[in-house]
Formats: C-alpha cells, structure tokens, sequence
C-alpha cells in the first residue's frame, strides 16, 4: 500500500478508484454477496415466522424470528477473536472463499429442507448458526483486505463504495427477497446460492497479494495485542460501543415480518418494501458520501447522525401507515449510513495495516451484538410489550446513549478530519 498523502492537497476522484482492477473486483463480491445475504435473510426471516405461525401465537413467533439474531450472534462471540488473529496471520482472500462455500452449504442447506418439506424451527435456526459461523471469519478478513487493494489517499473514497455496494444491495436485495418468497423459499434460496457462487468466483480473480506481514508472537498474545490497540484508543472504542449500543437498544427490524403481517397488513411484498426502506436511505447517503467524502466535523456528524436514528426508529413505531414507514425507515438508514461512515472511515485511518484484522474483529463483535442481540432484545420485549412498545422504547433508549456516549467520550465528539 502507498505511502500516506494529504488528501487535502491531493483530492482523489472516482476514476482514480475505479482504476484499481482488484479493488473492483473486490467491490463487485461485495456487491453479490449482500443481495445474496439480504435475499437469504428475508427468506428466513418470512420462513421461521410462517412455520412458527402454524402452531403459536403472534406474539410468540415474533420471538422466535428475534431467535434468529441470537443464534446468528452466538458463534460471532465465540470465533471473532480468533478470526480476526486468523486475517492478520493468514492469506483474507483465502479467508473469504472459505467463508463463501460455507455460505453456499447452508443456503443449499436450507433449499432442500424447503423442496424437500422438511423445514422445521429448529432446522432453520440451526442453518442460522452455520450462517454466523461463516459470517464470524468473513467481516475481519473482508474488513481488512479491502484497505490492502487501494492507496490510502484513496481509501475514504473507497470506504464510501464499499458502504454503497452493500447498501445498494440491501436495497435491492430485500424487496427482490420478497418478491422470491412469495413465489416459495426455495426460489429464493436458489437465487442466493448462485449469487454466493458468483462472489466466490469475482473474489478468486483478486491478483495482488492479500496476505499480511507475518506477526511475531503466539495466537493468544496477538490478540490481547488486538484487544489492548482498541480499549487504549478512544476514539475507536467509543465510536464502536456508540455503534453497539445504539443498535442493540434502538434496532427494530427484526419486527419489521410482525408489522408487515399483524400491524400494517401488507404481506410478503410489503415486507420486502419495509425491509427496503432503509437501505433506500442508506443508498442515497452513500452516494452523496461517494461523490463528496466528509473530511471535516466528522464527530459531531456521527453523533447527528445516530441521533437521527434513534428519533425515526421512534417515529416507525408509532406508525400506523405503510408510507411513513417506509420513509421513517428510509430516514433511519440514511442516518445509520452517515454514522457507519464516520466510525468506519476514523477506525481504518487510525488502524495500521498489521492490526486491522483484530481491530475489525472486535469491531465487528460489537456489530454483531449490536444487530443480532438486538434482534432478540426486541424479539423478547415484543413479547412482554407488543411490537410497537419494543420499537418505540428502543427507540427512545437510544437516543438517551446517545447523549450519553457524547459526554462520556470527548475525544470521539470532538474528532476533525477523515484524513
């Protein structure tokens, strides 16, 4: 990777990026495998309620799609530590094509249990621990190898096509998931399979070397060398617990299959709308970010931008309207994007390159429990509150860590420049 430049005296354009043939490949895998993940997770999401519907309560299946994120978040805290020593030790892109068949084994998994009849609560969440397993080894080693493919001056630019490619995805991703299920599962486990193919494939043509300096020092040292660099960073450990908490408390699309059918009454094609909602949002942000990357104010704009996230997940909740769902969703992802942005850009800036595997490990840990144990947060409180009290409570705790966040860590306030 070349050496740090002034982006200031030296702005970088998108032609400059899209000059960088791995990089390309690499944004195009990322691309793939987030309309393969969003269809996936639409799928299963729609399945475990449908299944758990036939036998249970509304309430009660609420819990059960809640169930999803903690199964997929159990091996994300078992193997995160260890998977981010692994990016920081061994070749990423072997990494990631490891983690891409395993992708291909459960939603193959999970396509014959649904031709062959035999798709089950137990079953499904059982695919979902398969499912977070692959996801534990993927995010560091993804995280990590992207900044090895550009220089850095080109690497905020990058973060910001990074953010669009899986937004953009996500986009697409849940409403093309939606209109698959209501055809059957199966047609959407189908369409995922062959689109983790094609990542495996566009993430093998990568010809740069992604294996990183080899690190002196055993397994166990490495990464409480990881864990130190994070906790003695503030900047890096208050932007990311802002990311956990945040979301963990204020997080509310694990209700959105609960709203679609009970609440709004709008169905699988509805459902796809509301899973799309945010990263309508979110897409626009990353476009804007794409074209004109923040380089000034940029903590005071995260915690904007969370802010803004927490009061529209207040307003989602209250909603009685598909419309204003869909927008209050839409204004939530543009917020989340703007502050994902930030926290990602300030943590890969900060982090040498040597490190950025535990560093993304813990990172994503916190990601992780963030959005799967807010799943299930809000899948229990759903139970006990109903799904708009468990939306709108989140909503408002979220705000309250928000203000918190900001006096507990000036360092992060107070950040400048994305340089």
């Amino acid at each position: 990777m070349s050496e740090p430049t002034d982006a200031a005296d030296q702005p970088t354009t998108a032609r400059e990026l899209l000059a960088h043939r791995d990089y390309m490949l690499f944004w195009s895998t990322r691309v793939a495998s987030t309309l393969g993940v969003q269809i996936q997770s639409v799928a299963l999401g729609w399945q475990v309620y449908a299944v758990a519907r036939e036998t249970h309560s509304v309430a009660q299946s609420a819990f059960y799609v809640g169930m999803i994120g903690l199964v997929t978040f159990i091996p994300v805290l078992l193997l995160a530590l260890w998977a981010g020593e692994a990016a920081d030790r061994y070749d990423r892109k072997r990494i990631l094509q490891l983690c891409y068949a395993g992708e291909i084994a459960s939603v193959l998994l999970l396509l014959a249990a649904s031709l062959l009849g035999f798709a089950t609560i137990p079953l499904l969440l059982g695919v979902a621990v398969l499912f977070g397993t692959s996801r534990a080894f993927m995010g560091p080693a993804g995280t990590a190898m992207g900044p090895m493919l550009v220089p850095r001056s080109l690497l905020p630019r990058a973060i910001a096509w990074n953010s669009l490619a899986w937004q953009g995805g996500s986009i697409i991703g849940p409403a093309l998931g939606g209109a698959l299920v209501s055809i059957s599962p199966a047609v959407a486990y189908g369409t995922t399979s062959g689109l983790y193919l094609v990542a495996v494939l566009t993430v093998s043509l990568i010809a740069m070397n992604t294996k990183p300096v080899a690190q002196a020092g055993s397994r166990w040292t490495l990464i409480k060398e990881g864990l130190g660099y994070v906790w003695h960073n503030k900047i890096v450990f208050g932007a990311i617990s802002l990311d956990l908490f945040a979301v963990l408390l204020g997080g509310a699309t694990a209700l959105l299959p609960v709203y679609a059918r009970d609440v709004l009454h709008v169905g699988a094609e509805g459902f796809g709308m509301l899973r799309a909602g945010p990263a309508i949002g979110a897409t626009l942000v990353a476009m804007w970010l794409a074209a004109h990357p923040i380089r000034t104010n940029a903590g005071p704009i995260m915690f904007v931008g969370v802010a803004i996230f927490a009061l529209a997940t207040i307003v989602f909740g209250l909603s009685q309207s598909f419309w204003l769902s869909v927008v209050a969703l839409a204004v939530l992802g543009g917020a989340d994007m703007l502050s994902v942005y930030v926290r990602q850009t300030l943590v890969q800036i900060v982090t040498p390159d040597q490190m950025r595997g535990r560093v993304a490990a813990v990172s994503s840990l916190f990601i992780g429990a963030s959005n799967e144990l807010g799943e299930f947060r809000t899948g229990v409180a759903a139970r006990f509150m109903g799904a708009v009290g468990a939306a709108v409570s989140g909503g408002v705790a979220a705000l309250i860590v928000t203000g918190v966040w900001a006096k507990l860590f000036p360092a992060l306030r107070k950040a400048d420049r994305l340089e």
